[in-house]
């Protein structure tokens, strides 16, 4: 069957392999170091971050689609309170981001350009430590031999973003998400070593551009941290991270965009005073199949009590 040549079908094609990354991928490829680390119990974190991710979209290559670049920003209000649960230390954390992008690209060497603001959908996160890390109050947490630690957490994205089925781009996604994974973080003196590994798995949504239905299969996520401890709160971390799958479905019709990709990335942290800490990430596309290339900066700040 040959490819139709009007420029329009295949427009929204670019703007939704663009702003696909608003939902899933930019979930996998966040890298956030310490997610396993334990901390005293009865602590709350409230957290205020901003994050620039800004590239290129690989797409089908049969496509005629070049030069798709996109540019997301995204502020987000957290807050984190940890607890003991079953004598184990716990947290629970929710967090809902405000994000704007921007996207260009090229259909039949016709230049397009798409622009979006509001409200992503919120998350959810529950975790708790399974091995080490028992439950302590800050004293006890303060006279503590650190050691192994082996947690598990999962997340769940609620379907609160903006979304209208009558637009094929929306940066709310209209379905359940839910993230289990499992966690190692190991100290070895100043330096420290984690590893996790879990999957998305998706709900389907049911009025996707009109009635359609899209069905998106598993997306699997692995992680890696190498950290240095300079002294407490100010440390530095590099990361790694790898996702593969997630490939779509709409109204039974199976599509070609399995995503795979591999991420790089350096997080400084700072104290800022005694219950204010503030956080610099950076990280970089290192292979990319299908999917979003991005370099993405990260500055968050934190206080705790």
């Amino acid at each position: 069957m040959c490819a139709p040549e009007n420029p329009r079908h295949f427009w929204p094609i670019l703007v939704a392999a663009a702003l696909a990354c608003i939902g899933a991928p930019v979930r996998a490829q966040e890298m956030e170091p310490r997610a396993y680390s334990p901390s005293p119990v009865g602590t709350t974190f409230l957290g205020l971050s901003w994050q620039r991710s800004s590239g290129g979209v690989t797409t089908d290559p049969t496509l005629p689609i070049t030069n798709v670049d996109a540019e997301i920003d995204s502020a987000i209000v957290g807050v984190v309170r940890t607890f003991g649960l079953g004598g184990r230390s716990a947290s629970i954390g929710f967090a809902v981001p405000y994000t704007r992008a921007d996207v260009s690209g090229e259909v039949f060497e016709e230049s397009r350009t798409a622009k979006r603001s509001g409200f992503a959908d919120a998350r959810l996160r529950l975790a708790v430590n399974l091995l080490g890390g028992p439950a302590m109050d800050r004293g006890q947490f303060a006279r503590r031999v650190p050691g192994t630690t082996l947690g598990m957490s999962l997340v769940v994205a609620a379907p609160t973003g903006e979304y209208d089925n009558d637009k094929l781009v929306n940066l709310g996604t209209n379905r359940w998400a839910f993230k289990p994974e499992l966690g190692l973080y190991q100290p070895l003196g100043p330096w420290s070593l984690e590893i996790s590994a879990g999957a998305w798995f998706f709900g389907d949504n049911d009025a996707f551009f009109g009635n359609s239905q899209r069905e998106q299969d598993p997306l699997t996520t692995m992680q890696a941290h190498i950290g240095y401890t300079f002294r407490p709160r100010l440390w530095i971390a590099g990361n790694a991270t790898w996702y593969g799958g997630g490939r779509t479905t709409v109204d039974g019709i199976r599509k070609a965009d399995r995503q795979e990709a591999t991420r790089l990335g350096l997080t400084l942290s700072m104290p800022l005073t005694g219950d204010q800490s503030l956080k610099v990430a950076w990280s970089d596309g290192a292979s990319t199949r299908i999917g979003s290339d991005f370099t993405t900066w990260t500055v968050a700040w934190q206080y705790a009590w």
